[in-house]
């Protein structure tokens, strides 16, 4: 930050860092102090996680997730929160991004001191990843794929694990974007859910954001000026996703509206809804034990139609998947298969953040 204007909180250094969040002008250590702050203060006020819990932290090596790791053992030991963190990296199996980036996860291992515990889906599917799946449905619905199995991954190594809660990177960004998608999409059910900051309170594997409030812009200031190490490359099946469409939109209206983020996620936290826009009954899937809103969850249908040769017919209307789950098993041979291998869950569930 050129000129000579001293930090507004210390009054007594030259502001280095000006806040995309507020317009604050900061030295870098009242930055990194208002910073920490604010996600303590989230993670306090919304009583994420209690003394003696097991949390697991996401780790993709991105930045949201490195930053998050850094930030959540800074703070278990500054003010003594008395959680037991792991890293968890889901290795989707998309060459040349995500073998790169768990390097980086197994760097973050050393550097911070957190057991790493990393699962596949070519383990949980039965061979199945990222590159061959795009190769059979090629790169329009392949995020489709990814989230379903990505999120359902992320349970079953949590439940390897034995922790109580899970820790994602989400940001204050990720969860605007989220609640246009959802309004644009007229998908009332996730609207409803998608700005809590901790979902699946009544299931077995709560998840928490302890980066909900915070802008994407100041994590990659704080993870540049703390020089931690993280990857920063895109994933090569993203440019096509919707998502993508919903960011571009919302920054351009950052650009003339800073605030326009908070602002979103507040109407999200706010929205009011009929009684006739209720939510999908829960229960659990009949094949794999976790949470769906149908017979069969959505990573069991996607991956029946991708062991039968239909993987389009599984991302087509209910009627076109019925087909495809007439039979009790996925249609695979393998013996490793998630449908095979069900988990002990509590009697409701797991919630997942969809």
């Amino acid at each position: 930050m050129s000129g000579g204007v001293l930090c507004w909180k210390c009054k007594t250094v030259r502001a280095s860092v000006k806040r995309p969040k507020n317009g604050s002008a900061l030295c870098k250590q009242c930055f990194f102090q208002a910073f920490e702050d604010e996600v303590h203060h989230t993670i306090t006020t919304n009583k994420l996680f209690s003394p003696g819990e097991k949390v697991a932290i996401g780790a993709s090596g991105g930045k949201d997730s490195t930053v998050l790791a850094y930030v959540m053992k800074l703070l278990n030991e500054r003010h003594d929160y008395g959680l037991d963190l792991f890293l968890l990296s889901i290795d989707e199996g998309i060459t040349g991004y995500r073998d790169d980036s768990l390097e980086t996860v197994k760097r973050n291992e050393t550097q911070y001191a957190l057991p790493l515990k990393i699962v596949s889906y070519a383990e949980l599917y039965h061979g199945w990843t990222m590159d061959k799946i795009v190769s059979k449905i090629g790169r329009k619905n392949n995020c489709t794929f990814c989230g379903v199995f990505r999120r359902q991954s992320l349970d079953r190594g949590a439940i390897m694990l034995g922790v109580d809660k899970v820790a994602t990177g989400h940001n204050a960004d990720d969860i605007a974007e989220t609640v246009l998608m959802n309004i644009l999409r007229g998908d009332v059910a996730r609207l409803r859910r998608c700005t809590a900051v901790i979902t699946g309170a009544q299931g077995s594997l709560p998840r928490c954001k302890p980066l909900k409030y915070t802008y994407e812009k100041e994590i990659v200031m704080y993870a540049h000026y703390k020089k931690l190490d993280y990857f920063s490359t895109e994933c090569i099946y993203a440019p096509n996703a919707y998502r993508g469409y919903a960011r571009t939109y919302l920054k351009d209206l950052e650009a003339i509206r800073p605030s326009v983020i908070m602002d979103i996620i507040f109407s999200g936290e706010t929205m009011q809804f009929t009684e006739e826009a209720s939510n999908p009954v829960q229960m659990n899937c009949e094949r794999c034990g976790f949470v769906a809103s149908n017979k069969l969850c959505k990573a069991c249908v996607l991956l029946e139609g991708l062991n039968k040769g239909m993987p389009k017919l599984a991302i087509g209307k209910s009627r076109d998947q019925r087909i495809l789950t007439e039979s009790d098993s996925c249609g695979s041979n393998s013996g490793n298969c998630a449908c095979k291998t069900k988990p002990t869950l509590p009697q409701n569930g797991n919630n997942l953040d969809f």
